[in-house]
């Protein structure tokens, strides 16, 4: 990715959007089974609780979602999603001022982050996917793709120091001011959205939620990207809460070595993600899919081996660096190569039937794993998990995508 490619200013603002809220997002890290752990004293079976159920519950409120963005103009969706985020979350520090925070608030405001957030990204898809040219959709992922790695990299530390100074609820409540400057920064953009087609029907049918995912499945590309990445992203998730276990517990790592076993390793995310436009570029979009998804899996079986001191720090951070870099080449191109499979009137549906099923089987994933490493122990079910991973790329796309019939181009840049 080649500095000073413009993409226009509506993409900056949408750009600095998103980085601002994922910074705020990164900061408030943990910070919900904090709370949870020291304000309402909660036991390790509501905080499993917290983490899995809160965001399987949001994926199910957000399926009807999915269809009603679609026949929506979807910038004023995303600021809608950035401003209840906001207000969602800014409950809690209300709460916990008047002495009113509970459990069920927490799991409330959980659900109702995770459905937005998925209903967010439906819409913010399908909006790029307006803004741009087909042309410049993989410089626009690779970029929200390096944002996303830099903000690891700075938010837990700074999040962590905020809380050690001012507590969990601090960074919750920076949390919610980051989607608040979000929805002013969309607001900011500007700009003529073209209208979403018109429906047959007047009102949402029960069929239509199905939509996103007939759709998916009826495409030879989006399909075996779809599985993929949806066992990827689970094995790999389900795995944390066990490698948190092990490192914290049996072999006794401070909390600020775990932070760094994490945060460090995610500056090969960022070069990855500079990597993903000139490797296109050279190779070839489904060469690259393929390697880079192949290669992304052989990292996670080496923490099975993982040992106390520095020398089990290390092999941490090199897993992490190994499958954090091949993520960050894998992203983009397959989020561009989701763009330019769908039709501009479906995109909506399609990106929610992704998250909601992505996020369901992360929060089935963890809760089986969480069985598994009960029976078997975690570093067993940690390499496990490693195994089935190396499985996964069977599921790639075998050969390039052909274009696909009645997908409209994406308007050309002024």
């Amino acid at each position: 990715m080649r500095c000073g490619y413009r993409l226009g200013r509506r993409f900056g603002w949408l750009w600095g959007a998103y980085g601002t809220s994922a910074l705020g997002t990164w900061l408030a890290f943990g910070a919900f089974p904090l709370i949870a752990i020291r304000v309402l004293h909660a036991g390790p079976a509501e905080v499993a609780a917290l983490s899995s159920v809160g965001t399987a519950v949001g994926a199910v409120v957000a399926v009807p979602l999915g269809p009603w963005v679609e026949f929506r103009r979807k910038r004023p969706v995303l600021i809608t999603t950035d401003l209840a985020r906001c207000a969602a979350l800014l409950t809690i520090p209300a709460a916990f001022a008047l002495g009113a925070l509970t459990f069920p608030q927490l799991l409330l405001v959980s659900v109702v982050v995770a459905a937005a957030d998925i209903t967010f990204r439906a819409a913010s898809g399908a909006y790029l996917k307006t803004l741009l040219p087909a042309e410049d959709l993989l410089v626009a992922n690779a970029r929200f793709e390096s944002t996303t790695w830099t903000t690891t990299i700075i938010g837990p530390p700074l999040g962590g120091a905020a809380i050690g100074l001012l507590g969990p609820v601090a960074t919750v409540v920076a949390d919610a001011v980051s989607y608040l400057l979000s929805a002013l920064g969309i607001r900011a953009g500007g700009g003529h959205e073209p209208p979403p087609e018109r429906r047959e029907a007047a009102r949402m049918r029960a069929g239509d939620m199905l939509d996103g995912w007939r759709y998916i499945l009826a495409d030879t590309t989006l399909r075996p990207l779809f599985f993929n990445t949806a066992a990827f992203n689970a094995l790999v998730m389900a795995t944390q809460p066990l490698l948190a276990v092990l490192m914290l517990g049996r072999l006794g790592f401070a909390p600020w070595q775990y932070g760094l076993a994490f945060a460090a390793p995610s500056i090969g995310g960022l070069f990855g993600s500079r990597l993903a436009r000139p490797l296109v570029t050279r190779f070839g979009q489904h060469r690259v899919l393929v390697v880079a998804g192949a290669l992304r899996v052989l990292w996670p079986v080496g923490l099975a081996f993982l040992g106390p001191g520095a020398g089990g720090l290390l092999l941490v951070m090199g897993v992490e660096l190994g499958l954090i870099f091949c993520c960050g080449v894998f992203n983009p191109v397959y989020t561009t190569c989701r763009l330019e499979r769908t039709a501009p009137d479906r995109v909506a549906r399609t990106l929610s039937a992704w998250t909601v099923t992505t996020k369901a089987s992360t929060a089935l994933l963890t809760a089986v794993w969480g069985v598994l490493g009960s029976l078997l122990g975690p570093r067993t079910a940690i390499g496990l998990a490693g195994v089935l991973l190396l499985m996964t790329p069977l599921l790639l796309p075998r050969r390039a995508a052909e274009p696909r019939s009645g997908t409209q181009p994406a308007p050309s840049r002024a």
